[in-house]
């Protein structure tokens, strides 16, 4: 039914529904305040106030100070009281009322808006509460990284000629810091660089360094390692596991403070707990010897260390080369060379191809196809004993082998010894290497003695060695209580196989390629060359097992395994006391 109202009556209708859309559509002074103040937007806020300026100020450094914190404002029904909630990180409230009062169409400034205790010139400031003294350990729980306070020297770019005097200065603390590489960091940037920082102990030698043009410093608290020689690709990985754990931890602070920041008034404190240390499975006397033998070479060299009854990562050290070409110990990929006639002699044992004490042919040189392997120099050692071919390391030998295979043999055989196999280890970037299936005669000889297309990284190489030494693919961990993923169930190596393989590698060391390491009691090993580029120079390999302890060593561009028995050797003896048995 259609009603239709005139005159008065339909003026009156008009009156009530215009009334009422005014009524609908308006907010107070204080309504819009709260809401401009939820939305977070000081600029907006600040306006709606009888100081805009203040306000404005006020405003901005207290959503500053409160940081990731959000906030919800309330206005009561009578437009005299806000409640604030903040919602802190970690899911952790804060709630309070402040005082409001109107002054015509706008809200009256005062700090106590914001909350009572408040004066000119404060403002909000949340701060996580966080345990820094907690320690990383080995797996001995002696400290490995710990929070230190460093002193941070900086040089500012348009002062570069200050290079020398700088590294004159630093020179008796520091290592690798020249004039020349102050000057290279510098270059084409602007502003102040940092050159080093400075353990306590070290900025206290040194001295003031005010006088040269160009140098600031500053003091700030880091997570560096124990021992100032103490160096490992793992740092890393370890600092963001340990702030994690800090972090989780944490209790928080909300507090006001005046301008210069030192508190007036605690609003709210959230207790943290105490975290536990982030125990881990490296051995900080190991990590210590391992550093001190890479750093003896000039090229890059890497070792990496594996405890093989539990598969924990023990040392991982990279010499100054190594580092400016990234964490290669870890993920760098190279022909394993000769270290990979582990798998090829493990992969024709499998297969029933040869027997431990099968009689083999072992020539200067030999023809495969359309590609000619010779060994070393071409020594000729007519027909020996398998386990006598893999210690002189026969390259002819593992190659006629390798033609006896299937396609996938070498692949299969290697990721039953972690090689190829995709870990995810919390805590690291890793890739331990690839041996793609081999069709061809070709492709098979070279595969066979770890050239071609087989890559591996020094990782990878010791995840090998401590497969052969537990008789299973070992799984890499680094972190207590965090589990390796991996892409290939793990296998079982037999024992006749394992048993073969080891007795050859101690064979290879008292009286084959590696003597110069018969001096350790129980050593068993492998030596590598794998050339490489233009084939005139090669990679030089030593990987083994000692006990307890499985490990690999690469010198990039070794031109023979000496350099690598050498940092082997240095490492081992070092260590010989603190090698888990």
């Amino acid at each position: 039914m259609l009603i239709r109202l005139r005159g008065p009556a339909a003026a009156l209708v008009l009156a009530l529904v215009a009334g009422i859309a005014v009524a609908c559509g308006s907010d107070s002074p204080a309504e819009r305040l709260a809401a401009a103040l939820t939305a977070h937007e000081p600029t907006t806020a600040a306006p709606l106030t009888t100081d805009p300026v203040a306000a404005s100020k006020t405003l901005v450094d207290t959503f500053d100070g409160m940081g990731d914190a959000t906030v919800d404002v309330e206005v009561n029904d009578d437009d005299t009281e806000f409640t604030w909630t903040w919602h802190l990180p970690r899911e952790r409230d804060v709630s309070y009322r402040t005082p409001v009062e109107l002054d015509g169409d706008k809200v009256t400034w005062s700090p106590t808006l914001i909350h009572r205790s408040m004066s000119a010139g404060d403002r909000l400031l949340y701060s996580d509460v966080k345990d820094y003294e907690t320690p990383v350990t080995d797996r001995q729980n002696r400290p490995l990284l710990t929070w230190r306070e460093v002193t941070v020297v900086s040089l500012d770019a348009a002062e570069s000629a200050s290079a020398t005097e700088l590294a004159r200065k630093l020179r008796p603390v520091t290592d690798g810091v020249t004039a020349a590489s102050i000057r290279a960091e510098l270059r084409g940037k602007r502003g102040p660089q940092t050159v080093v920082a400075l353990r306590a102990a070290d900025a206290e030698r040194i001295g003031s360094l005010d006088g040269i043009d160009g140098v600031t410093t500053r003091v700030e608290g880091r997570l560096i390692t124990a021992y100032k020689n103490l160096r490992s690709p793992t740092t890393n990985g370890l600092e963001e596991r340990w702030r994690q754990v800090v972090d989780a931890a944490a209790g928080a602070d909300v507090s006001i403070v005046n301008g210069d920041g030192e508190p007036v008034a605690e609003v709210q404190k959230f207790p943290g707990t105490s975290p536990d240390p982030v125990r881990t499975t490296l051995d900080v006397a190991l990590q210590q010897a391992a550093t001190d033998a890479v750093a003896g070479e000039k090229r890059p060299t890497m070792l990496v260390a594996i405890r093989p009854s539990t598969g924990g990562i023990l040392a991982v050290a990279q010499n100054d080369a190594a580092d400016e070409e990234g964490p290669i110990a870890l993920t760098g990929l190279y022909a394993p060379g000769s270290t990979f006639k582990t798998i090829t002699t493990a992969a024709a044992l499998r297969a029933g191809v040869t027997t431990p004490d099968a009689r083999l042919a072992c020539p200067g040189e030999q023809e495969f196809g359309d590609r000619v392997i010779p060994n070393e120099d071409e020594f000729d050692l007519g027909t020996v004993p398998l386990h006598t071919a893999f210690a002189q390391s026969c390259n002819t030998t593992m190659a006629g082998l390798s033609t006896e295979l299937g396609d996938d043999a070498l692949t299969d055989t290697a990721r039953a010894f972690g090689l190829g196999v995709d870990y995810t280890v919390p805590g690291l970037t890793t890739i331990t290497g690839e041996v793609p299936a081999a069709s061809s005669p070709a492709q098979k000889v070279e595969s066979g003695i770890g050239q071609g297309a087989v890559t591996a990284s020094p990782f990878g190489m010791a995840v090998v060695e401590a497969s052969l030494a537990a008789r299973k693919t070992v799984v890499p961990s680094l972190i207590d209580g965090q589990k390796t993923t991996y892409d290939t169930e793990p296998a079982t190596i037999s024992a006749p196989i394992a048993a073969a393989i080891r007795s050859a590698m101690r064979e290879a060391v008292s009286s084959g390629t590696a003597t110069s390491l018969r001096d350790i009691p129980g050593l068993g090993g492998k030596t590598g060359t794998a050339e490489f580029g233009d084939n005139k120079h090669s990679h030089g390999w030593f990987a083994g097992i000692d006990g307890d302890l499985a490990f690999a060593t690469l010198v990039v561009g070794g031109d023979s395994s000496t350099p690598a028995l050498k940092v082997s050797g240095d490492f081992l003896r070092a260590a010989q006391g603190d090698m888990p048995r």
